[in-house]
C-alpha cells in the first residue's frame, strides 16, 4: 500500500511542478509581449521623425537650386 500511495503523492507534486513553470511561463510570455509592444511605438516614432526630418532636408535641396 506504500508505494501506490507514494506514487499518487509523486505525481500530484510533479503535475504542482508543472503548473508552477507554467505560470512563470504564462507571466514571462505576457511581459515578453509588452516589451514588443513598447519596442515597437519607439520604432514607429523613430521612423516618423524620420520622414519629417528627410521632408525638411528635401525641401531645403529644393529651395537651393
Amino acid at each position: 500500500m506504500f508505494w501506490p500511495m507514494l506514487a499518487i503523492a509523486l505525481g500530484f507534486l510533479g503535475v504542482a511542478v508543472l503548473g508552477v513553470l507554467a505560470i512563470k511561463v504564462f507571466v514571462e510570455a505576457q511581459r515578453l509581449g509588452r516589451q514588443v509592444t513598447t519596442t515597437t511605438e519607439r520604432i514607429n516614432q523613430a521612423s516618423e521623425d524620420l520622414e519629417r526630418a528627410a521632408t525638411r532636408l528635401a525641401a531645403t535641396g529644393d529651395s537651393l537650386r
